[in-house]
C-alpha cells in the first residue's frame, strides 16, 4: 500500500515567513544608516561651526591664546575640518536623493551650507588681506606721526606688543618683514605704503575752533565709534583710546594729536603683522566723527 508523504502547507508558509522576516531583519540594519546620514552630517557641521566659534571668540574671553585660535584652529585644522564636513554632507545629500530609505535631505543641505559659508568667509578674509598693505600702523601724518603716551608704551611693552616702527625705515630693515619674499614690499616704508593705499586719510583742519573744542570733539568722537579707555593725556596735546575687534578681541591703540591748527590721527595694532585694513577704516570713521562734531 502506497504511503502518502505530504508536507503541511501551514508549516511551509511559516518557514517562508520566518525566512523572509530574517532576511528583512538582516537587510534593515544595513540600510538604516543611510537614513541617518543627513542627521550625522548636520551634527558634524554644527560641531565644526562650534570649533570656529571657539577659535574666534575664545581669545576674546581669555579661554585660549589668539595664536591657537587663529593659527592652529582656523588656518591649520580649520580648513581640514571644513573639507571633511563638506564631503560628508555631499555624500549624505546624494544618498538622501538617490538611495532608499531616503533621509531628511534638508539636514544634509544645511550640513553642506555651514562649511560652504565658512569657506566663503575665509576666502573673503584672504582677499581682504591681499587688497591692503601688510602693515598694522596707520597715521594721517606720514612725516611725524602722533606719539603714544608713556603709559601706553609701557603697557605695550609689558604685554609684548608690536614695536612702534619708524615710518621712514624700509620694511626690509624691520624684524617683522625681514623674511618676506616680496622684494618690492621690503624696499618701501610705512609712509610709502600708507600714501599709496590710504590717500583719503588727511589731517583735520580745525579752522576757527579752539584747541579745547578740538579735544572735546575728539573725546566725543572716540566714544561714539566704540573706543574704550578714552582719556586726554596729561602733559601732552593728545587724546588716546583703545579699540577692540569683535572677533578674537584684538586691541589697537589709537591717538589723536592737536597741533598747529590741525588734528592728526594714528592707530596701531598690538599684535599681528597685517591689520586687514582695520586701522585705516577706523581712522576714517574717527575722522568723520570728529569733523561732524567740529562742524568743519
Amino acid at each position: 500500500m502506497a504511503e502518502h508523504n505530504e508536507t503541511d502547507p501551514t508549516t511551509h508558509d511559516d518557514t517562508a515567513t520566518t525566512t523572509s522576516s530574517e532576511t528583512a531583519a538582516t537587510q534593515r540594519p544595513r540600510r538604516v544608516w543611510r537614513k541617518s546620514l543627513p542627521k550625522w552630517s548636520l551634527w558634524l557641521s554644527l560641531a565644526v561651526l562650534a570649533w570656529f566659534a571657539l577659535a574666534a571668540f575664545g581669545p576674546k574671553f581669555g579661554i585660549i591664546p589668539w595664536q591657537t585660535g587663529l593659527g592652529f584652529m582656523i588656518r591649520e585644522a580649520g580648513v581640514i575640518l571644513l573639507l571633511v564636513a563638506s564631503i560628508f554632507a555631499i555624500v549624505a545629500l546624494a544618498f538622501a536623493f538617490f538611495k532608499t530609505p531616503r533621509g531628511p535631505w534638508w539636514k544634509a543641505a544645511i550640513g553642506l551650507a555651514i562649511p560652504a559659508i565658512l569657506f566663503m568667509g575665509l576666502a573673503t578674509i584672504r582677499s581682504q588681506a591681499e587688497s591692503v598693505p601688510p602693515i598694522h600702523d596707520v597715521s594721517t601724518d606720514l612725516r611725524d606721526p602722533p606719539e603714544f603716551s608713556p603709559r601706553t608704551m609701557t603697557l605695550r611693552g609689558e604685554m609684548g606688543a608690536n614695536p612702534i616702527n619708524d615710518y621712514g625705515t624700509p620694511l626690509g630693515e624691520l624684524r617683522m618683514w625681514a623674511d618676506s619674499d616680496d622684494a618690492a614690499l621690503k624696499a618701501k616704508n610705512h609712509a610709502d605704503l600708507i600714501a599709496e593705499n590710504y590717500d583719503n586719510l588727511d589731517p583735520i583742519v580745525i579752522g576757527n575752533r579752539t584747541d579745547e573744542e578740538a579735544f572735546d570733539a575728539i573725546v566725543a568722537a572716540m566714544g561714539a565709534i566704540g573706543l574704550t579707555d578714552v582719556r586726554r593725556v596729561s602733559g601732552m596735546n593728545s587724546v588716546e583710546g583703545v579699540a577692540e575687534t569683535f572677533a578674537f578681541g584684538f586691541k589697537d591703540d589709537v591717538v589723536a594729536r592737536v597741533q598747529d591748527g590741525q588734528i592728526d590721527l594714528r592707530s596701531v595694532s598690538r599684535v599681528g603683522v597685517s591689520d586687514l585694513g582695520y586701522n585705516a577704516d577706523r581712522l576714517e570713521d574717527l575722522r568723520e566723527a570728529i569733523i561732524d562734531r567740529l562742524g568743519a
